[in-house]
């Protein structure tokens, strides 16, 4: 397969190709007039109108501001000239990342009218690459939990199994992704909440480097603790990994808005050849389902036929790095949760006092320690890198949890013990991308390409080489036992 963008033919008459093609397809098609903007928004709001009832993951349709918005597109592109990169393109935003116009709820009935004065940095570079905002998509309350079920929006159903997860806490965005309601999506990622839903819904995804994308919020709290300011980032979200590129270089780059962000370069120098990837089977030798392992290693195969060098070895102490995430995040939540906790369902409280029984009480002193763990684990990172850039690893060594199956203490620690490689990558702010190498019993199997600090170009190359080798498995209809065919 090659990573150059053929164009299957469109029938327009039913737009029936539209909803399934990827973002730089669709910008190709309506900047060589084969397809216009407002027949790729009209298929994918049909494509939501069709299906969403069935996931619950598209939770506010801006449909008149869509077309609105596609006519304007059109009306551009019959002028000439060059267009930017998504002319013309949908896409849809978490429900936790300000969109002018339209409440940043965070899943909360307390937000529903919580409109930003602005839009965040990402979504503002999006529309100045010509991109079109047609609608929101569901988290968990405050984006806490590995499952999507929000207090004001409800269940978003996995479109694979409605028995299992659709991950979270961007799960909303990889359902619509997964059934072809929108070709690009943005979300954040402070414990695997870009990748794990990517590997419940079969989708692609890039977590960056600390201080690529920047954040900001106009609506309450604008500034979290330094825990959430050192795990958290915001990412594209895709079907194709040739879009999560893409979508990268818009949205990278400094703004005085975030300070975390820096003007570091997309591309880092050309790596030594054969690029050596440390290969992870199983995270701290705890233990991994016989389906996530199958997927590491015909990942592990794909790269070799690919050109690159795949040694089983393990990136320094893990298990610590995965323990950190608990001890830096959790005492400041704890300390600050009868402030929050108000605005929460009981069912959130109960997950959230279950997490803090996880963690355990330690000692005041533990936290500032993690801090200087964390350096020296960085260090250690960085050494190990120098000989093996790329570490490609499980997102969870489990597959997806059964719905309510998160609601007792070991089943959190369960979860947490799973999501110890994609823990560990958010306590050092490594980049990652996420994508699928195939489908096991039933289930979308996939990866995380875990790169140095600043050279998502790494994580990227090797996940094209994967998805060239591989294929992609979206979109499919919920429910489905067949893959429907996607664009090529």
């Amino acid at each position: 397969m090659s990573n150059a963008t053929i164009l299957p033919e469109i029938d327009t008459q039913t737009s029936t190709d539209l909803w399934r093609m990827s973002a730089l397809e669709l910008a190709e098609a309506i900047r060589s007039r084969q397809a216009s903007s407002r027949e790729v928004i009209e298929a994918h709001l049909q494509r939501i109108e069709d299906v969403n009832p069935s996931v619950n993951a598209v939770t506010v349709v801006l449909a008149e501001q869509a077309l609105e918005e596609a006519n304007a597109a059109d009306g551009a592109a019959a002028g000439g000239g060059e267009l930017p990169p998504f002319h013309g393109v949908p896409f849809t935003v978490k429900e936790n990342i300000d969109l002018d116009g339209t409440p940043t709820t965070h899943g909360l009935k307390a937000l529903a009218s919580a409109y930003p004065g602005q839009d965040a940095p990402a979504v503002e570079r999006m529309r100045a690459a010509g991109a079109i905002p047609i609608g929101r998509t569901n988290l968990p309350d405050f984006a806490i939990g590995w499952h999507t079920d929000s207090e004001l929006r409800g269940a978003t159903v996995n479109p694979w199994d409605r028995t299992r997860t659709p991950g979270a806490s961007s799960g909303g965005e990889a359902a619509a992704l997964a059934t072809g309601m929108t070709p690009l999506g943005l979300g954040n990622d402070t414990g695997a909440s870009l990748r794990w839903p990517a590997q419940c819904c079969g989708i692609s995804t890039l977590k960056p480097t600390l201080g690529r994308i920047p954040h900001a919020t106009t609506v309450e709290p604008v500034d979290g603790p330094i825990s959430s300011q050192l795990m958290g980032v915001q990412g594209p979200m895709a079907r194709r990994v040739s879009d999560l590129r893409a979508a990268f270089e818009v949205m990278a780059g400094p703004t005085w808005r975030d300070p975390w962000t820096v003007p570091a370069p997309l591309r880092g120098p050309r790596p030594v050849e054969p690029v050596r990837v440390a290969l992870v089977l199983d995270p701290a030798g705890q233990g991994i389902a016989n389906q996530v392992q199958d997927g590491v290693r015909k990942a592990a195969t794909a790269l070799e036929d690919a050109g690159y060098v795949v040694d089983e070895v393990e990136p320094p102490s893990i298990d610590v790095a995965a323990r950190m995430w608990l001890d830096i995040l959790i005492p400041p939540v704890r300390a600050g949760w009868e402030i929050w906790a108000p605005l929460v369902r009981a069912y959130t409280e109960e997950f959230v006092l279950e997490l803090f029984e996880v963690a355990g009480d330690p000692h005041p002193d533990m936290h500032m320690q993690s801090f200087v763990t964390r350096h020296s684990l960085l260090r250690a990172w960085g050494e190990f890198q120098e000989s093996h850039p790329l570490i490609v690893a499980p997102i969870s060594t489990d597959i997806p949890f059964e719905v309510g199956k998160d609601r007792t203490t070991p089943e959190v620690a369960a979860i947490v013990a799973g999501m110890r490689m994609a823990l560990a990558v958010n306590v050092l702010g490594v980049p990652a991308v996420a994508l699928p190498v195939g489908i096991g019993d039933g289930l979308p199997q996939a990866v995380q390409v875990i790169g140095p600090r600043y050279r998502e170009d790494l994580c990227l190359d090797a996940a094209a080489a994967l998805e060239d080798r591989l294929g992609i498995i979206t979109p499919i209809d919920p429910g489905a036992t067949e893959v429907l065919e996607a664009g090529s």
